[in-house]
């Protein structure tokens, strides 16, 4: 007899579903993208793992099943898919947090250099055959303030402090202990964010989208940095007021921004953003390595041997927090 039923919500056929076959010894593995294709596995279903689902598919199978204890998402952020029965439920919920801050931490960094050495100049000067030398902006020295201090915040952390830059974060809570990482320079709470975003050179956003942190960077924030500061965002398109954004970058209130995350996506034909000069636009791909998808499997075949064994589970959410 199989100890646990797993139900993965997602197309069967995608090659990272046969990576599943090392579980089916110990546990029976069901895999659908409806609930139709689940069938009566709801009923004696323990695990439910969001791989690929909607979050209609999602809420509609969580209702369904009435013996849940372990709920895992693929994706770290839940702004989608935290509906309130599971926000209320006892069902413990994980998502993939930390699998894909490395490649994140990596664009962020790319998007540094890109502005200080004024990369898009380069290419359109070789694309018109142009030569033209002109002056670059080093990063050593420069400061990097990091808006929601979290795993991807440690990412992109260790990668700029490795080019000599300076760190600066915001964080839900400031330990009294004062900061007690050695990675950051200064940890300011939510109340002095617009203290941090003057100091800055470079803006990271890494928060997740919750009822706290949408449009958190707006005309404030932006008046408050320097006309000479980059926002990068690679957490959730939200988090900044959009017309804020753009109009920021249209008046020079800042130099320019990296975005790969949006408040609708696929970003709309015609939208600004496309044309302007001073926006390094990513499909929201900055993540999508060759084995990033293997990587998200990999994460929870590890956490269901710790379920399994019956020890912690890793990257258990706050559900009334939203990470």
């Amino acid at each position: 007899m199989k100890n646990n039923t797993i139900l993965v919500l997602g197309k069967p056929d995608v090659s990272q579903t046969a990576m599943l076959e090392t579980l089916r010894s110990e546990a029976a593995v069901v895999v659908g993208d409806s609930a139709e294709a689940l069938g009566q596995a709801v009923v004696d279903a323990d695990i439910l793992f969001n791989w690929s689902g909607s979050p209609t598919l999602f809420r509609e199978v969580f209702l369904k099943c009435s013996r849940l204890r372990w709920v895992h998402s693929r994706s770290a952020g839940l702004d989608k898919s935290l509906f309130s029965e599971l926000t209320r439920s006892s069902v413990v919920l994980t998502n993939g947090s930390g699998v894909f801050s490395a490649s994140l931490g990596e664009f962020a960094l790319a998007a540094i250099l890109y502005f200080a050495k004024d990369f898009r100049r380069m290419i359109r000067n070789q694309m018109e055959g142009v030569w033209e030398p002109f002056d670059v902006l080093p990063v050593e020295g420069y400061t990097v303030g990091i808006v929601g201090y979290g795993d991807i915040g440690r990412a992109v952390a260790a990668r700029v402090r490795a080019m000599g830059m300076k760190v600066l974060a915001t964080k839900r809570h400031v330990s009294h202990l004062g900061n007690v990482d050695s990675l950051v320079e200064e940890m300011f709470g939510p109340d002095r964010r617009l203290e941090m975003l003057a100091r800055c050179d470079y803006v990271v956003v890494t928060a997740p989208l919750t009822a706290e942190t949408i449009g958190m960077i707006g005309d404030a924030e932006f008046s408050a940095m320097k006309s000479t500061a980059v926002v990068i965002n690679v957490g959730r398109g939200p988090v900044i007021a959009e017309g804020a954004l753009a109009k920021a970058l249209a008046e020079g209130g800042i130099k320019g921004a990296a975005l790969d995350v949006f408040d609708e996506e696929p970003l709309p034909q015609g939208h600004e953003f496309y044309k302007m000069e001073n926006v390094l636009l990513s499909p929201h791909c900055a993540d999508h390595t060759p084995e990033w998808l293997n990587d998200a499997m990999r994460f929870f075949i590890a956490q269901y041997e710790r379920f399994r064994k019956g020890e912690p589970l890793l990257n258990v959410v706050d559900k009334k927090l939203g990470y």
